[in-house]
């Protein structure tokens, strides 16, 4: 019974990037003197719009729009955090034994080549799902089917793995078993839809999830 093709997100599965982004988020929050609530937090987690729920909870704390200068200060603070993010904890050792695998991401193409070859790991992956490559992005599961498609594979046949809510809907929507790896602890409480919640990608052993052969 082959290992199932696993289709992997990006920014906090594979690169620590969710984080190093939110983190800038928080410095602008900071600087504004305004606090990061938990529902905006959560919003924009796995969120390809999650900039516009900051910009836009920002403007009704502030009763104004952010400034250009405040908004491209923000975007430097994103940038110099990411360009050191690492690979989570495991994700290397889990590349070298998966049979097959690709990324599933509602980031942009460009965005995601950069950090994958930055982190040399863009060999691992047999292709890259983007936003660039379909309308809708998650919780909608067209990323998903689009990479079972290029795959090859039913959805019996791969493994998702994600970090935020709206990334589990997603892959459950496509029919795909996912597992979510949650980058900090308060996040796992919310991952109840994927069918196991690990706290870490050491603990994910793909043998456990082998798909029969038709």
């Amino acid at each position: 019974m082959p290992e199932p093709f696993l289709l992997l997100d990006f920014d906090g599965v594979v690169c620590d990037t969710e984080r190093a982004a939110l983190l800038a988020w928080q410095d602008l929050y900071d600087r504004l003197e305004v606090p990061l609530t938990t529902g905006t937090r959560a919003g924009m987690l796995g969120n390809s719009a999650g900039a516009r729920v900051a910009l836009d909870d920002l403007a009704a704390r502030l009763g104004r729009p952010v400034g250009d200068h405040e908004w491209a200060w923000q975007r430097q603070r994103r940038a110099t955090r990411c360009a050191t993010a690492p690979a989570r904890p495991g994700v290397e050792r889990l590349l070298r034994t998966a049979e097959a695998a690709a990324i599933v991401s509602s980031s942009p193409a460009a965005w995601v080549e950069e950090h994958l070859r930055r982190l040399g790991l863009r060999r691992h992956f047999a292709f890259l799902v983007t936003g660039d490559d379909t309308d809708r992005h998650k919780p909608e599961p067209d990323l998903y089917l689009l990479a079972l498609e290029r795959a090859g594979v039913d959805a019996g046949g791969a493994l998702a793995v994600e970090d935020s809510p709206r990334g589990v809907r997603a892959a459950r929507a496509a029919g795909l078993r996912c597992v979510a790896v949650p980058w900090e602890p308060a996040g796992a409480a919310e991952l109840a839809g994927a069918d196991t919640v690990l706290p870490s990608l050491d603990e994910l052993d793909l043998r456990h999830y082998r798909r029969s052969e038709v």
